[in-house]
């Protein structure tokens, strides 16, 4: 994380001399945009993270562990898989509560088939997909993306169980 923190620092500060360099205001522009999208976000942010802590503390351990951790198996990967096309939330809200999940003793096939099934098949990207792209694309891309989800779930189950 440190890591991450330091190039998005870097980029930060480098988009900021270039505005400055451009002399005439875009970087207090910049900073402000900047802030006001933090403050409109700020709220989804805490919630989530409040969401994520007290996720990991109000399920209890052996529940987690047996309905989604290594020796669940299968049931948890299909449930990881289901799970997934439930979640409605942007990458900031899903990957802590993800997180809370993996944490609280999830097994790394489950999850894995949790956020390869959110990315691939969330139900709240449907009314967009089927209007924009119409019903015969949006039948044919879950057609073929229908069965990653337990796929990339059981791969990791078997080759990364250990690690996580």
């Amino acid at each position: 994380m440190t890591t991450t923190i330091l190039i998005l620092a870097a980029l930060a500060l480098a988009l900021f001399i270039a505005a400055l360099r451009r002399k005439d205001g875009s970087h207090t522009e910049g900073l402000a945009s900047g802030a006001k999208l933090f403050y409109s976000y700020l709220p989804l942010l805490l919630l989530a993270f409040l969401a994520a802590g007290l996720l990991q503390v109000a399920l209890p351990p052996e529940l987690i562990s047996g309905w989604l951790g290594a020796e669940a198996g299968w049931r948890g990967i299909l449930i990881g898989s289901f799970s997934g096309m439930l979640v409605a939330a942007g990458p900031y809200v899903s990957f802590p509560i993800f997180a809370s999940i993996m944490q609280g003793g999830a097994g790394i096939g489950t999850v894995v088939a949790l956020v390869t099934s959110w990315s691939l098949l969330t139900f709240s990207k449907l009314p967009f997909e089927l209007a924009v792209l119409g019903p015969k694309f949006t039948v044919v891309r879950i057609t073929i993306v229908i069965l990653m989800p337990p796929i990339a779930g059981f791969l990791a189950h078997i080759f990364f169980a250990g690690i996580l």
